[in-house]
């Protein structure tokens, strides 16, 4: 129980009224058939007893969640939990029972002569029921938390990766600059300091807009060492400035434009970025320099699928080699 041991959905509840209607009606469908009782009017009780029994479910196990576990030892949590679900199915059958004794449904005798100890029956059947839904909870729980602590951390080693690339190219465009232009270095000094605080941020998706202006101030600091013959273009569909893209996505294309497509420093080099959604979001990067000579995706590019496959189902492709073009392919999350 607790925060990961036991934390019931809307869906896990609908599966346990379904179970537990399903298994209390068929179970009064064969008491009233093996008593020469209309399997109609068992069907009736049975269908009472579960929703009664999943009502009491409901609330203990909400109060508990919220308000009782908490604030006790662990310890004493499966034995709470064992009297909870015991007084579900006990005080679930005493309803049922006081509520159709005015009706026209006729009633077992067992349940007439007897309520109490039936309830109690009942009760012990709901306590084992609810001890097996516990279990598969749990462990349901359990394995979405290791699954997402595993995609958090496999993330986090991504981007750790990185950031030491983008200032390993950083730093060479800045030591070509210092004995060249010392006022341009200490330019470009401060563009590197400014372009690491903006995007050293701890979420992993950040907005289109976001990377768009991480791409165009990384385009900025190239143009310190290639004389501003770098231009970047964007086309995007204005409804989509708020979908979430993974972090240094689009500028890692840009990246990857500029050390393999450039063919010299004094022909203008395009990139144009193309964002538009049809059943998808798609993202065109490409650029007007030479073809694509490998299809085979080097690190940055493996960092980059596993990132849009962990964070948002997404896809990385070449969509041409001439010009080179790279469209992601993501769902829209807001």
């Amino acid at each position: 129980m607790g925060n990961i041991e036991l934390q019931i959905t809307r869906y896990d509840w609908l599966s346990v009224l379904l179970i537990g209607v399903t298994f209390s009606t068929l179970l009064s469908l064969f008491g009233y058939y093996l008593l020469n009782m209309s399997p109609f009017d068992g069907a009736i009780f049975g269908l009472a007893l579960g929703v009664f029994i999943t009502t009491f479910s409901l609330a203990f196990i909400t109060y508990m969640n919220r308000y009782l576990l908490p604030n006790i030892d662990k310890k004493w949590w499966n034995t709470i939990a064992a009297i909870f679900s015991f007084f579900s199915g006990f005080l679930g059958t005493l309803c049922t029972y006081y509520t159709l004794q005015y009706s026209q449904v006729p009633i077992i005798n067992l349940f007439a002569t007897h309520p109490f100890q039936s309830a109690s029956i009942i009760g012990l059947l709901t306590y084992l029921m609810g001890a097996l839904i516990y279990r598969f909870v749990k462990t349901r729980n359990e394995k979405e938390h290791v699954d997402t602590l595993f995609v958090q951390s496999r993330v986090n080693s991504l981007e750790t990766q990185l950031n030491p690339h983008f200032l390993y190219n950083a730093l060479n465009s800045l030591a070509e600059l210092i004995h060249q232009d010392p006022l341009r270095a200490e330019e470009a000094v401060i563009k590197i300091s400014t372009f690491l605080r903006n995007t050293m941020t701890e979420t992993p998706l950040i907005t289109l807009a976001q990377e768009i202006q991480n791409a165009s101030d990384y385009i900025e600091l190239e143009n310190i060492r290639f004389n501003g013959n770098i231009h970047l273009s964007t086309h995007l569909e204005q409804d989509l400035n708020a979908i979430l893209v993974p972090k240094f996505s689009i500028q890692l294309l840009c990246e990857n434009a500029i050390k393999h497509g450039m063919t010299n420093s004094a022909t203008p080099f395009e990139i144009t970025v193309h964002a538009f959604k049809n059943s998808i979001i798609h993202i065109e990067v490409g650029n007007n320099g030479k073809e694509i000579t490998s299809t085979e995706f080097g690190i940055g590019l493996r960092n980059l699928q596993e990132r849009l496959a962990y964070l948002c189902e997404g896809n990385i492709t070449i969509k041409h080699i001439c010009p080179p073009t790279y469209t992601i392919t993501l769902k829209e999350l807001l």
